[in-house]
């Protein structure tokens, strides 16, 4: 878990991440001084890569009002004091791009690939024309392109739990019969442009986050993701970020380390590297799914946020010295 990992022209110094993960603590999606504390204090205690949480492209595209945003340039200042921070520390930063589409709970328009509500309680969403596809589109590259700007060393495409893209991959809630749904390859083609308008924008580090089983009847599964994973590889993705689940409102059982099994399958079928994550909270998981090969990068989510300071319990169980600033090296 200690040995580096080099991707394209970056260097992750061990493969422990913290994934995306959202904390409803912005105001017009503003970078604060929490999410500073928040994401400087895992980077000061040793994590090799930060995965900002979802950050919409568009304003209407939030999962809630109080999510990050880059849809506009005044983000890029906030973004930017965070990234020189990750650095001082040779942190990977990576901001995930998102939208949230029918799973917005933002008062703006509510937006999906087909008119088809997420659940009993949630609203019946606009069904997106052609322009407006587009138009979101480009955002994402817009969004990538300001990115940059922000000093980041990556970018993730949030294609999983059910959000936008999500939604345009899955037969669930991809009823369309155009150039964007009615046959696997169409309802694949908004995440292909997508990916194209970011990379266009962004030539450093391209992750795709999916979910690779959607535990539902008729929705897409793992097999479904090999070929999925196949394709993006294809196009140049530099990571694949395998998660599950969240396109339709069912229950799955969860348990620690429950997704390792699709991160391996997609592993055995790419060259690039893949990400797991899901419940894995101590270090035999940790050490046994990396050794495993199982995965390449193992993402700590849950138990990074109950302890911030892991990576470097993890460093005294493997007689590492991380060689961290005070006054962290004498914990």
């Amino acid at each position: 878990m200690f040995n580096e990992l080099k991707i394209k022209a970056h260097t992750l110094k061990n493969r422990i991440c913290m994934p995306a993960m959202i904390t409803v603590k912005a105001n017009d999606g503003m970078v604060n001084d929490f999410h500073m504390v928040h994401y400087g204090i895992r980077s000061d205690m040793g994590v090799g890569m930060i995965i900002i949480e979802a950050t919409s492209v568009e304003e209407k595209g939030r999962i809630t009002e109080e999510d990050l945003g880059i849809w506009k340039n005044d983000h890029i200042v906030g973004f930017s004091m965070l990234t020189d921070y990750l650095k001082k520390n040779d942190t990977i930063s990576v901001l995930q791009l998102a939208h949230a589409g029918r799973k917005s709970h933002s008062n703006l328009k509510v937006v999906a690939p087909s008119a088809i509500p997420f659940n009993e309680e949630s609203v019946v969403p606009h069904e997106l024309t052609i322009d407006e596809i587009n138009d979101i589109i480009e955002s994402f590259g817009e969004a990538a392109k300001r990115a940059k700007e922000a000093g980041f060393d990556g970018v993730e495409i949030h294609a999983a739990h059910g959000y936008l893209i999500n939604q345009f991959l899955s037969p669930l809630s991809n009823k369309r019969n155009d150039e964007f749904g009615g046959t696997f390859d169409k309802r694949f083609e908004f995440l292909r442009r997508v990916y194209l308008a970011v990379r266009k924008e962004f030539c450093k580090l391209v992750f795709v986050r999916v979910s690779a089983d959607e535990y539902a009847e008729g929705g897409l599964n793992i097999k479904d993701h090999v070929i999925i994973a196949k394709k993006l590889e294809e196009l140049g993705v530099d990571l694949l970020d395998i998660s599950s689940g969240g396109v339709v409102p069912v229950n799955y059982k969860v348990y620690p380390g429950y997704q390792i099994h699709l991160s391996e399958e997609i592993k055995k079928n790419v060259s690039i590297p893949v990400s797991a994550v899901g419940l894995i909270t101590d270090y035999s998981l940790v050490k046994n799914t990396l050794t495993d090969g199982r995965a390449d990068i193992v993402q700590l989510g849950r138990e990074l946020l109950r302890n911030p300071g892991i990576v470097l319990e993890f460093a005294k169980t493997e007689e590492v010295d991380l060689k961290l600033g005070f006054p962290y090296s004498k914990i």
